[in-house]
């Protein structure tokens, strides 16, 4: 979803959301707003097989919902918007506006919350490198501790825990970034972790995100003493300004450190990467569709790196994009193959179910399903729910399995935000109603129930 700084830079236009959940990173009504707090699993609900709001729940045939995890205080307010997620052993990380939650998945059929830390910041995309927890923080506030607040915005940028103790993390230190980190990515190299930051800017008359800005800053954390983290370049890494005219910087990048490669989404084009020195990425080649593409969003390789999808979030997150007045070919995925090192475009693939014009729906975040020899995905569609979609053909994508809600009613921005798939069952971060447990059976993706993953970071792809 995009950012408030950047719907700022294009107030009044269409792709403007159509609530304003996403427009403040503070904590909402009753969340604590001083340092960091944690609720201990002691407090948390069991895990039920129902969702709180059940209104018009639909799945495929071959997709059930084995648990649900409701919103809980302190991230039940209306500004409590439920983002990304991340895995570790039998562990899910699921980031909040509010702060992030640690579940234990041990059973996948009863999640039971761990922790839930209190730490207010727009975004909080969440990932997890061994004992290390970070956290995107996109609009600025005070000050880089969890008690910061709005009233003097002079920091924004990457926050980082010591997860050690999952019932009790720990904040060890942030980094500041200009224009803050809308997403991040990990790419791992020894003792040292480079994260990647993502962000819009510039923005006019800003104390944190000045002119120029450089399209993305790479952070290097020493994984044994992460206080010690610092940015160590600002890579511009385009010969020149990408086609966007909503903002400069990127949005998201892809890493597969094993392939050496990144797909890096730019809001105005998909760009591929040489990360063979992630200090010093190279830009080989640069993606543009003028006639499909209104914001380039994220990037998924297939297992062997030989195809890339591309996602379009247009109208930011906010709008019915799903709905039958709206082109096939907008607001939906390219499937890109990978021929003699460069990318060439072979299909698009959109959730072939129609939403109403009220629904908030678009590609969003998702993952690859690991089944060997075949390029199958698990995807967020916001209020058009999860999809499960196969890319074998890359010209003839197609959908395999669903589950999705009926309209949010008050409407508002809702629906899930991401959706992956991990150790045989797919994780969905719903905004407004918590965490989903799905599982698909189908003989299609049956062969990924035995690939185990020791953890699992989208934006940091691993072969299996």
């Amino acid at each position: 979803m995009i950012s408030a700084k950047l719907r700022g830079a294009v107030a009044g236009a269409a792709v403007l959301l159509l609530a304003s959940a996403c427009a403040g990173g503070g904590p909402a009504s009753g969340a604590p707003d001083s340092s960091a707090t944690t609720q201990q699993e002691t407090s948390a609900p069991a895990g039920t097989s129902a969702p709180s709001a059940a209104d018009g729940v639909m799945t495929s045939d071959n997709v059930k919902q084995v648990a649900h995890l409701p919103r809980t205080a302190p991230f039940d307010g209306r500004d409590d918007i439920n983002t990304d997620l991340a895995f570790q052993g039998d562990y899910a990380f699921q980031g909040n506006f509010g702060g992030f939650a640690v579940y234990d998945i041990s059973d996948p059929t009863k999640p039971r919350t761990v922790a839930q830390v209190a730490c207010p910041g727009q975004q909080n995309d969440v990932s997890v490198h061994e004992n290390l927890l970070i956290l995107s923080i996109d609009e600025p506030v005070s000050g880089p501790e969890c008690d910061a607040d709005e009233d003097e915005p002079a920091w924004e940028g990457l926050r980082i825990f010591d997860i050690s103790d999952k019932s009790h993390p720990r904040y060890v230190g942030a980094v500041a970034t200009e224009c803050g980190s809308h997403t991040h990515t990990m790419v791992p190299d020894g003792d040292r972790l480079y994260v990647y930051v993502s962000s819009p800017g510039p923005v006019p008359d800003s104390e944190t995100c000045p002119a120029p800005h450089e399209l993305i800053q790479i952070v290097e954390i020493p994984t044994g003493s992460p206080q010690s983290a610092r940015v160590v370049a600002k890579p511009d890494i385009f010969p020149e300004r990408q086609r966007s005219e909503l903002a400069s910087g990127c949005h998201d990048i892809t890493a597969y450190p094993e392939k050496k490669l990144a797909a890096a989404a730019c809001f105005g084009d998909g760009v591929l990467l040489d990360i063979s020195d992630p200090v010093r990425p190279k830009v080989l080649q640069q993606l543009t569709d003028t006639q499909n593409f209104s914001i380039w969003h994220s990037a998924t390789f297939n297992n062997d790196a030989t195809k890339v999808v591309f996602s379009d979030e247009l109208g930011g997150g906010g709008q019915a994009t799903c709905d039958s007045g709206t082109p096939r070919t907008k607001g939906a995925n390219a499937v890109y193959d990978l021929v003699n090192g460069k990318l060439e475009l072979r299909g698009y693939f959109k959730i072939p179910r129609d939403q109403q014009q009220d629904e908030n729906c678009v590609a969003h975040n998702g993952s690859l399903i690991p089944v060997p020899g075949k390029d199958v995905m698990v995807q967020s569609w916001y209020q058009g729910g999860v999809s499960i979609w196969d890319f074998t053909d890359s010209a003839a994508p197609k959908e395999i399995g669903y589950f999705e809600r009926g309209p949010h009613r008050p409407v508002t921005v809702a629906g899930s935000w991401s959706a992956y798939y991990y150790n045989g069952y797919i994780y969905s971060s719903d905004i407004t109603e918590g965490l989903d447990v799905l599982e698909i059976d189908d003989p299609l993706t049956d062969p990924a129930r035995k690939v185990k993953m020791d953890d699992f970071n989208v934006q940091t792809q691993k072969s299996y």
